[in-house]
């Protein structure tokens, strides 16, 4: 008698690439399959929540699931053992909970496996410590699901009727492009005002010269205002002698950064490496589900991308430290691991983002492409050197007078690099600045040059990327993984725009705004929605009900909306008039935005529907056929530069300078290379930079 075959364990993650990894650890005894993301959802042509019976939601299979929820029921019917392996967050708890509905699997059950890196050990010890699924989490996401729900089906009907169609409104979105719009009209109202620099150029004698700046007057900080201020410290100082004060040498330890958090890894990318917030957890995603690794199978490279957490195992900060000694030497090493403080409110299931082992980039670069290994490098340096040694700069600082007008001279040198020899933060760029002779007190210096410089203050900067996500981590707003959807939407929407690098609001995002600051003050307060972020926390741990904080934020909100539904008024969006002429009947043409981006548009339509795609010119020959090369959007919003003779099939995807290579000929482009712009050859076989 033959006999019969013994089942195997079914093991449920999202992603096919995860799959994959997890597969080939766990080995024949297990069938390791993908949900593809969520498999129920709230249903789109509808609300989907029953708002009079404490918000009871409506579930249904997600529309093309149909097949897989089938294909899962099957593989569970006849498995061994069924275990759940979604994302180790709230999202992944709720993706769980509904599979676990949606199988029939006891949510109490031990059917639950979490795991914060993709590493053989890591999973398999995990599949030994199953657990049931946490439905305080559950109920913490569902919430957050619901109020999203309720705000964006009650409130974007009311903007489709009184603005126009396609609009949207949303609890972090909407926050967050209030901040662009302020920010942007902070910089409308800012009123530059005059100030004043003196600079002297003091000499010891057998010394270089070296600078020195105006501070005061008689021991007191004075701020010089006009030039007038200026003119009557330089006739004070008429006639008088430079001297030495005092003099103060020291050293100064600089410490390492901690590791990432979401939040950090999206900034510092921007930062070095010019990558979008999407762009980055895009790669990161690649590297935490596991990549083909030459000579060592498939690895997680990382640990789970979504965290605010600054904690890092024992036996990683214990790689590390044995890492950093071998390759630097002991003085690399502090005498004590370091641990980093996880600020007030972050969620600490997760460990920091660090390397999972440690392979050097230079050990994967054949294996991964090109963002993922620009990141991972990032990622590797910036672990490693949060365990090393500080950096240790000499400093001097001098003050010195003439006819009781004070100035400062000061200057720092490397003289241990410590974790500088790892990794270089965005915000220290400059081992050593400046330099300043053997100075002590009593001695004269004579004035090589005096000069006075007129200056106005600058407004704030306009946010990028990376400044507006630090600001909604600062804020509250949002949590590590909704920043990079948000700025997506908000951009998406077209309330938000690109100005090179920077965020700058349209006309619709300031009109929204606007809006919802009048009729829904709370749904645009930093303090509201950060509040409410606390609230779904106090949900996940447990400690709140789910139904209390949605009842919260619902009974306002409909009595704010009856009262915009009755009170506003129907606004209208003015188009932007060009004086380009339209080629059908002659109306100067106005500039519109559509699926992908802006275009020029007839404003005699219907009766004209002339349409023109918005051009840049370059004022750049092409190479080819001698026409001028412009500039155009593609329709997934990345810029190109093609010939505008249509029969011509040259095409560069950065902006050519008009200059040729020295070497090769080719035409020379800028690019942003670690958030530098560089002029550098178009052929990437030949990639010479101009000096």
């Amino acid at each position: 008698m033959e006999k019969a075959k013994s089942k195997t364990n079914l093991l449920i993650v999202e992603s096919p690439a995860k799959a994959k990894t997890i597969k080939k650890y766990l080995g024949r005894g297990y069938n390791v399959m993908a949900s593809m993301g969520h498999l129920r959802d709230l249903p789109k042509s509808q609300l989907g929540i029953d708002t009079e019976k404490d918000f009871e939601p409506k579930y249904i299979t997600i529309r093309g699931k149909g097949d897989l929820t089938s294909a899962m029921k099957k593989a569970a019917k006849s498995a061994k053992k069924v275990f759940i392996a979604t994302d180790p967050d709230r999202e992944g708890e709720a993706i769980a909970w509904h599979i676990a509905a949606i199988l029939g699997i006891d949510e109490k059950s031990d059917c639950r496996v979490t795991f914060n890196e993709i590493t053989k050990t890591a999973v398999s010890e995990a599949v030994k410590k199953p657990r049931a699924i946490d439905l305080s989490l559950v109920d913490a996401q569902q919430a957050r699901r619901i109020v999203d729900r309720l705000l964006g089906y009650k409130l974007s009907p009311l903007l489709w009727t009184k603005i126009g169609s396609g609009l949207s409104a949303g609890r972090v979105q909407s926050v967050t492009t209030k901040m662009v719009v302020d920010r942007e009209r902070e910089i409308e109202a800012f009123v530059p005002e005059e100030y004043w620099n003196i600079k002297a150029l003091l000499k010891k004698e057998g010394e270089d010269a070296f600078e020195a700046h105006f501070y005061g007057v008689g021991g007191k900080k004075k701020e010089l205002k006009s030039e007038s201020d200026a003119e009557k410290i330089k006739e004070m100082m008429k006639g008088g002698t430079y001297s030495v004060n005092d003099v103060k040498y020291s050293e100064k330890q600089l410490s390492p950064k901690p590791p990432f958090t979401t939040s950090s890894m999206q900034q510092e990318a921007a930062k070095q490496l010019g990558f979008t917030a999407k762009r980055t957890m895009a790669a990161a995603q690649i590297l935490y589900e596991g990549v083909d690794i030459e000579g060592r199978g498939t690895l997680g490279l990382i640990t789970y991308m979504r965290t605010d957490s600054l904690r890092i195992s024992d036996e990683a900060k214990a790689n590390a430290r044995e890492y950093i000694k071998e390759k630097y030497g002991d003085a690399y090493v502090p005498k004590t691991a370091r641990s980093y403080k996880t600020k007030k409110g972050a969620q600490d299931a997760h460990e920091a983002i660090r390397p999972t082992t440690m392979l050097t980039p230079e050990e994967v670069k054949s294996s991964l492409k090109g963002d993922e290994f620009k990141l991972y490098k990032l990622i590797f340096s910036r672990f490693i050197a949060s365990q090393a040694a500080s950096a240790v700069y000499k400093t001097v600082n001098a003050e010195i007078s003439c006819n009781k007008a004070d100035f400062k001279a000061g200057a720092r040198e490397l003289s241990f690099p410590g974790y500088l020899a790892v990794y270089t933060d965005s915000d220290n760029t400059e081992e050593t600045v400046k330099h300043l002779p053997l100075l002590k007190a009593g001695d004269v210096l004579t004035e090589e040059k005096l000069e006075a410089s007129g200056h106005f203050t600058e407004p704030p900067a306009r946010y990028n990327e990376a400044s507006l996500i630090k600001a909604m981590e600062e804020a509250g707003i949002g949590r590590p993984s909704t920043y990079a959807p948000t700025l997506s939407t908000i951009l998406a929407r077209r309330y938000v725009e690109r100005d090179k690098k920077a965020l700058k609001p349209t006309e619709l995002g300031k009109i929204i705004t606007d809006m919802l600051t009048e009729y829904f003050k709370s749904i645009v307060d930093i303090e509201f929605t950060a509040n409410m972020e606390d609230d779904l926390d106090k949900v996940g741990e447990g400690n709140e009900k789910w139904t209390k904080v949605v009842g919260d934020f619902y009974t306002p909100f409909e009595k704010d909306l009856k009262v915009a539904e009755e009170e506003m008024g129907k606004v209208t969006i003015q188009d932007e008039e060009t004086d380009v002429k339209c080629e059908l009947c002659g109306r100067n043409m106005v500039i519109k935005n559509g699926r992908f981006g802006k275009f020029l548009a007839c404003p005699g339509y219907p009766e004209c529907s002339f349409t023109k795609a918005i051009v840049d010119e370059t004022n750049v020959k092409c190479p080819e056929c001698g026409d001028m090369i412009i500039g155009r959007f593609s329709k997934k919003g990345k810029k190109y530069y093609p010939c505008r003779n249509k029969d011509c099939n040259f095409l560069l995807w950065d902006m050519p300078t008009g200059e040729k290579c020295e070497k090769c000929g080719s035409m020379m482009i800028t690019k942003t290379v670690r958030g530098e712009t560089v002029v550098r050859c178009s052929d990437r076989f030949c990639g010479k930079d101009k000096k």
